[in-house]
């Protein structure tokens, strides 16, 4: 097993620790768990580039109607 599949036991008569081989159902669900954050963190960065693709959509859409640069500002702080 590769010290991925390790977990780290520390106890009050060891303080320093020990590693043991996890069971294959904690392999199962530290895969699974990894999976999902793995998801999160792409749902994250998909919410943020969403969110810049509409911010710079409603400034072009402010522009076309005639404002400046300094009235969008002015307008959204940005």
């Amino acid at each position: 097993m590769s010290k991925s599949n390790k977990k780290l036991i520390i106890t009050l008569t060891n303080p320093t620790g020990k590693y043991l081989d996890m069971t294959p159902e904690e392999i199962t669900k530290q895969d699974n768990d990894m999976s999902k954050i793995k998801i999160i963190e792409q749902n994250k960065q998909q919410e943020k580039q969403n969110a810049e693709t509409k911010k710079a959509s409603g400034k072009q859409k402010l522009k076309d109607l005639g404002l400046t640069d300094a009235e969008i500002k002015a307008l959204t702080g940005a």
